[in-house]
């Protein structure tokens, strides 16, 4: 009776279910770079917020579904090593507290529900959503993730797709230097982050048999790589450069900020605090970044600057 009355008191709520099972937390984190991206494209193109409504609200709706529905596949195809994880065991699908069919229909519904969305502002928008929808689920969950310490690099493309959805549901043309800043700072960002959470959870990883780069190649090889990208960041923010040297200015010195904790950091650090303080600083540097593209986007959309 005791273990039934624990059992029941454990027992999550249908809205809590659901949202662990499409990741609410990585839909939100993801809607700020779309909203980034698209702020961006009206100050470029000199539209109104009004005259956009309809594209922004849809912008909106149909990023999250097909956010969500990458979270919900991912869910569904992972179980065997989430339930190793221990930051993993308790969602859903791993429980048992949502029944795989159901998760299923719930991921092909809201693919259908979110490229329709995306549609409804652009073709291409809705093409670029059902490419990081695919690139998440197939090369990467379904395939690298398992396979081959590049799994963070080939993940990166899907990841970095908000911007360019965003973009393009305003304006259907992607060429533009500075939205392909956005897109590959998004891209080599998610390495630095990644790799220093695979060196926190290095045991969880290792024990799920994902090959991660610090599971598989030590921290020495990770934080020589990191650099790297690092330096490939640093050059990523010139791209701003025909848009706003004041946007340029701020993603160059928050990469060489990176760089520089990542180098005086390791060499003061043990491996631990090495990876959690930049760990914090990607998600400073992610977030300043972003907020100042948007905050930027605005003040030219509402006063003409």
């Amino acid at each position: 009776m005791r273990g039934e009355a624990h059992a029941a008191a454990q027992k999550q709520s249908l809205p809590s279910i659901l949202s662990q099972t499409v990741k609410t937390g990585i839909i939100k984190s993801n809607l700020v770079p779309m909203f980034a991206g698209l702020t961006l494209a009206m100050f470029t193109y000199h539209y109104s917020l009004l005259e956009k409504l309809p594209e922004i609200l849809l912008s909106f709706v149909g990023s999250s579904l097909i956010m969500g529905a990458a979270g919900a596949f991912n869910n569904l195809y992972d179980r065997d090593i989430d339930a190793i994880m221990e930051r993993t065991k308790k969602r859903p699908t791993v429980t048992g507290e949502i029944e795989p069919q159901l998760v299923l229909w719930l991921a092909i519904i809201m693919t259908v529900l979110g490229l329709t969305a995306l549609a409804f502002t652009t073709t291409l928008a809705a093409i670029l959503g059902f490419l990081g929808l695919f690139f998440y689920v197939v090369p990467y969950t379904m395939w690298s993730k398992r396979r081959t310490i590049y799994n963070t690099e080939i993940g990166s493309i899907s990841g970095a797709m908000p911007p360019l959805i965003g973009w393009a549901a305003i304006y259907p043309d992607i060429t533009h230097p500075a939205v392909l800043g956005l897109f590959i700072i998004m891209v080599i960002w998610q390495m630095p982050h990644f790799y220093t959470i695979a060196i926190r959870k290095h045991d969880e990883y290792k024990a799920a048999k994902v090959p991660m780069l610090p599971v598989v190649k030590g921290i020495k090889r990770t934080y020589i790589q990191t650099n790297i990208y690092l330096v490939v960041l640093i050059a990523a923010s010139f791209l701003f450069e025909s848009l706003s040297i004041g946007l340029m200015l701020v993603a160059l010195l928050l990469s060489v900020a990176w760089l520089a904790l990542s180098v005086l950091g390791y060499s003061k650090m043990d491996s631990e605090k090495w990876a959690k303080s930049m760990f914090i600083f990607s998600l400073v540097h992610m977030t300043v970044l972003f907020s100042t593209v948007i905050i930027y986007s605005l003040m030219g959309i509402l006063f003409g600057l």
